[in-house]
């Protein structure tokens, strides 16, 4: 018995005695508006539910005398061993030990389906994050918000959204200008120009693209920034897709701020098109030669200027663009994750969906993160000034940064320790859980050559006590799948399977899935093989939520 079948049992009970209390009066309720937890002493119960206290003054009747009418009736009910009264009105369910091991088999046989769910059936989101600018390495402060809008996206996956990754290219403007300028500078083998942009990674890349153009420097000077710009971008964004990659970050979208200026057949821009679309909503106003969208009345600190009087248009203009492509590509929703020094943009971002007629509130979630730091880090060699994140996997692995920057909130500063996670003790979060997973593999070999197999599945038999505690975990995974999902907050996921793995350990040390010597191979340890392959799916799948791996042998 899951808690949806509980709670359809719930229904059928408690609608017949709203009846005899509110004769003429629907009660209007349906399984999905009964609400179970898991007490926090298990002691207590393996369900409990406040169903009682909500419907008491309803249905004209005390909320304790409805919770015992309720707790005597369902205890009929085939799975329901018992239920308790507790409090003004709570009530507290055991499950049979049958009714509560089936989940093993459930989840054996749902495989990487099983945690999936439909809450978020129905909605489109486009979620961008890192968007570093192409003229340099990804670093330190990109690890954070790389491993998290990764995970949202798989939540969102998980939970029936139609969901993608996108990285907005920010290759037009003056730091290209400035970047091909700081090429052409290295290979002259002169100093980085004012404004440019230092470090050895630079000399590496001009290396790399006279090497392509051997004919570089007798080009004319603006010949020689644009063959510059173009090739030494091409690399430098290789590189960055280079390093997502091996942090297990795939981008669904790479979308490039040059489409918004480039101009199509009729001489106008999706920039242009931008304007007058937010001017037919009526927010665009003229003043002084320039052209307004009136953002204060969206919750703006100030009105913002979007085509300057000279004509040219602003930063502002082409993220206006930017967002309407979002929704004309089919993403009512979007989400921006931000690092705290871009606090600013959430009132312009907000305001721009007001101007275009959408709901600020609804349709843009912009989520500020905080900055990362790591004890020890070196400073890169290549960049001078920052420390990169291809630096940070080749020193701590994927697994380790991945994990540890997913299990905090994301709105609180984080200090990681490298000599932590690089140690293969419990001590160590990503390895505990990994650790969990494997051991669960190698009770799985044991198992088969001992000659234990699932032959046979006798739920009943899953009646101790560290049983019942793994089961429970085990049947909340879609839940807190849905809710992590709802609230964007991947380390509810990584803090559940440190539960799930610390459960998963305390009943190996109690319960044999082999048997002892030449004792016979009985029911229960076939069983217990079932319980076994299920905590294993479940950590799988939760460290995939992740984009972390799995091993089998540790």
């Amino acid at each position: 018995m899951n808690p949806d079948t509980l709670a359809e049992a719930l229904l059928a009970v408690v609608t017949p005695i709203a009846a005899t209390l509110r004769p003429d009066e629907a009660l209007g309720l349906e399984a999905s508006d009964i609400a179970l937890e898991r007490p926090r002493n298990r002691d207590h119960g393996d369900w409990a539910s406040n169903i009682a206290m909500r419907l008491a003054k309803k249905l004209g009747t005390n909320p304790r005398e409805l919770a015992q009418r309720i707790a005597e009736e369902i205890v009929a009910v085939d799975g329901v061993r018992s239920a308790e009264v507790a409090g003004p009105g709570f009530i507290n369910f055991r499950l049979d030990a049958a009714a509560a091991g089936v989940l093993a088999k459930t989840i054996v046989d749902a495989g990487t389906a099983y945690g999936t769910n439909d809450s978020q059936a129905g909605v489109s989101v486009n979620v961008e994050f890192v968007s570093a600018n192409p003229t340099g390495p990804l670093h330190i402060a990109h690890t954070r918000w790389a491993a998290l809008g990764d995970s949202i996206v798989r939540l969102l996956l998980a939970s029936g959204a139609n969901a993608v990754r996108e990285y907005y290219i920010n290759d037009a403007g003056a730091q290209m200008q400035r970047f091909a300028g700081s090429i052409i500078a290295a290979a002259k083998g002169e100093p980085t120009p004012e404004g440019g942009y230092p470090g050895q990674y630079v000399q590496a890349l001009a290396e790399r693209v006279v090497e392509a153009r051997p004919d570089l420097l007798e080009l004319p000077d603006a010949e020689q920034l644009r063959v510059a710009e173009d090739l030494a971008y091409d690399f430098q964004l290789a590189e960055i897709k280079h390093s997502l990659d091996r942090f297990n970050v795939p981008f669904d979208v790479w979308f490039s701020e040059r489409t918004l200026h480039a101009k199509d057949a009729a001489g106008t821009s999706l920039i242009d098109q931008a304007v007058d679309r937010l001017r037919e909503q009526g927010h665009v106003f003229d003043e002084d030669g320039a052209v307004w969208v009136r953002t204060t009345d969206f919750g703006d600190d100030k009105d913002r200027v979007i085509r300057r009087s000279n004509g040219e248009y602003t930063y502002f203009a082409a993220d206006a663009a930017y967002y309407l492509s979002k929704g004309d590509r089919g993403f009512e929703n979007k989400i921006y994750l931000l690092g705290a020094d871009h606090h600013g943009y959430v009132h312009r971002l907000k305001a721009i969906a007001g101007a275009a007629g959408q709901d600020p509130e609804k349709n843009v979630e912009v989520l500020i993160g905080q900055m990362v730091s790591i004890n020890g880090a070196r400073l890169s060699k290549r960049a001078g000034n920052i420390i990169e994140m291809d630096d940070l996997l080749d020193w701590l692995g994927t697994d380790a940064l991945r994990y540890s920057l997913e299990r905090s909130p994301a709105d609180s500063p984080l200090d990681l320790d490298p000599e932590l996670l690089q140690k293969r003790t419990n001590d160590n979060p990503v390895f505990y859980v990994q650790y969990a997973h494997a051991r669960t593999h190698n009770v799985g070999r044991n198992a088969a050559d001992s000659g234990v197999d699932r032959s046979e599945f006798s739920p009943e038999t899953l009646t101790h006590e560290t049983e019942s505690a793994l089961l429970g975990a085990l049947q909340e995974f879609p839940r807190i799948v849905a809710f992590a999902a709802q609230v964007r907050e991947p380390h509810r996921v990584a803090r559940y399977l440190e539960e799930l793995a610390g459960l998963y350990h305390r009943w190996y040390d109690n319960c044999r899935v082999t048997p002892l010597g030449d004792d016979p191979i009985e029911s229960v340890h076939r069983t217990r093989l079932w319980l076994n392959d299920a905590t294993g799916q479940v950590l799988r799948n939760g460290l995939g939520l992740l984009g972390v791996s799995a091993p089998e042998r540790m």
